[in-house]
């Protein structure tokens, strides 16, 4: 590849005039951040780059109406930290990828967050980014600024078109500012934890414990094989081989721990819980959410790490199959529903396998960490159904009908 070209934009007129040039040229752009995020997804045959780091300014915050509006390259990290002065968080609880990807953890910004759209552990809860972005300003593939949403819960009308531009990977439009929804930080956090369940009981005993009235924020299950070189606060807790089910509750005092005490009743069937509180709490899910035992830096660096969405009920018997016939490893999240798998390194990092596991239960997988080689020769994305791929082409060629957009990122096949 020849040298890359990378411009800089200081605002949204340049962000127009970059993709129209790019438009005039038939020249693709890449969308970028920082870049924490520029391998995951089908490798891209550019020599542009955008770059919206240079957008970063938070243009309001109203902390008495729960809004931030913030510009897309503003840091993840000092946005939260702006909100976390206020007693306020994100709820969808936005995971940290760069233990995953092995980046600089300071770096992912707002952008790459919408765009990524990954939801930690509260997911169950709170729902994901597309349910906390009330409105964004972006740049389409025709080179022209538009809005969409607003600074309020309610104020769509008929489709609400910003919801697209979260989970889309920077393909249908270049997101310059976004208005998102937070909320206060919870005055408590109680974490229950049982030991020693295999996959299939851990499953039945969160799948009891999200279906309780308890209010649970988070429900994860790490088997004894992902715990054997993590550190951290998982660490601190792992015993050789036995795996640890995590339950999560919060509020305020006084309901969290009376929640947790009536929550340790339910469960009794499944064995005597442990009970971790406050920070020590937080650090356990903040291992689960970023995929701590999977870590860049750790023994399993070299495995490639799929990321599976399925029917919670069917979490823990897919689970346990997959690591038994793949020789891989596996953590659970959202009761189930979120599968983190690394497995043994192959040419397709098992791909065709994996996806025929996942189609026979209705869910789907996407290839989170893997080497440039093995997103060049697989769908890194799950495959669409025909119609569904058709939609998706429809509505791509009503933002980018020149496909100047991260072109390629998505879907292998589509020409440089």
């Amino acid at each position: 590849m020849s040298t890359v070209d990378t411009l800089k934009v200081r605002d949204a007129q340049e962000v127009e005039d970059a993709v129209r040039a790019a438009i005039a040229g038939e020249q693709p752009l890449e969308i970028i951040g920082h870049g924490t995020k520029r391998r995951v997804g089908q490798p891209m045959a550019t020599n542009a780059v955008l770059e919206l780091s240079a957008l970063n300014a938070v243009t309001a915050y109203e902390p008495n109406e729960l809004i931030i509006t913030v510009q897309a390259g503003a840091p993840v990290a000092d946005v939260l930290s702006l909100i976390d002065s206020k007693n306020q968080q994100f709820a969808f609880e936005p995971m940290n990828t760069s233990l995953l990807l092995g980046t600089v953890e300071t770096e992912g910004t707002i952008g790459g967050m919408i765009a990524a759209g990954l939801a930690g552990p509260r997911r169950i809860k709170s729902g994901g980014a597309r349910d906390h972005l009330l409105g964004a300003h972006a740049v389409s593939g025709f080179g022209e600024s538009f809005k969409a949403g607003g600074k309020v819960v309610k104020n769509v009308t008929g489709y609400d078109l910003c919801k697209l531009l979260a989970g889309s990977w920077g393909t249908l439009a270049v997101m310059t500012e976004v208005t998102l929804k937070v909320t206060p930080r919870p005055e408590s956090e109680r974490t229950l934890l049982l030991r020693g369940l295999d996959d299939v009981t851990a499953n039945k005993a969160m799948t009891q414990a999200v279906g309780s009235p308890y209010d649970v924020s988070g429900a994860a299950h790490l088997p004894g094989s992902a715990l054997r070189t993590t550190g951290g606060a998982l660490a601190e807790l792992a015993q050789p081989d036995q795996a640890l089910t995590l339950l999560r509750l919060e509020g305020i005092t006084s309901s969290a721990s009376h929640r947790a005490q009536s929550l340790r009743e339910a469960l009794k069937s499944f064995g005597a819980t442990e009970l971790i509180e406050d920070e020590a709490s937080a650090a356990l899910w903040r291992a689960v959410r970023d995929v701590e035992p999977f870590a860049a830096s750790g023994p399993r660096a070299l495995w490639p790490v799929w990321r599976i969405v399925c029917p919670p009920a069917s979490g823990g018997a897919f689970g346990q199959a997959l690591q038994r016939e793949s020789g891989g490893e596996v953590i659970y999240d959202w009761g189930g529903g979120l599968i983190w798998a690394a497995l043994p390194p192959a040419a397709d990092a098992q791909a065709k396998a994996l996806r025929q596991r996942v189609a026979a239960i209705d869910g789907h997988a996407s290839l989170i960490r893997g080497s440039d080689e093995v997103r060049a020769g697989i769908d890194v994305f799950h495959p669409q159904p025909r119609g569904l791929a058709a939609l998706g082409q429809r509505v791509k060629n009503s933002f980018d009908p020149r496909n100047v957009l991260n072109r390629g990122r998505l879907s292998r096949g589509q020409p440089a």
